[in-house]
């Protein structure tokens, strides 16, 4: 029990240095960084493409038991979601709140 104990706490102070090493790293960086470079502009428009094919993919290939929701009721949840967005002048909040709501119904109308 003690071995697994040690190995443990080894797992753990070793992923909670690589994760404090590269965010010194970061913080260290920051100053030396422009923020309107062009690639900072790269890894947004790369970090905004990535989140735009993860979404779609939960939308038109999901996985588990929003695959069982019909495709037609998840297009119009993420409709409804995105005007609520726009209406609510991107509050995210209040989009994410009517998308779930909305397939949430949905769900158990269809």
């Amino acid at each position: 029990m003690a071995e697994s104990s040690a190995a443990l706490l080894v797992v753990i102070l070793i992923g909670a240095l690589a994760t404090y090493m590269w965010r010194a790293l970061g913080v260290a960086l920051s100053g030396r960084i422009d923020p309107d470079g062009p690639v900072v502009r790269w890894v947004a428009c790369v970090a905004y493409a990535v989140l735009a094919a993860l979404i779609a993919r939960m939308i038109l290939l999901p996985v588990g038991s929003l695959g069982e929701v019909p495709v037609a009721s998840r297009l119009l949840a993420a409709a409804i979601a995105l005007a609520a967005f726009y209406l609510a002048r991107r509050h995210l909040p209040v989009g994410v709140a009517v998308g779930g709501v909305t397939l949430t119904l949905l769900s158990y109308w269809a």
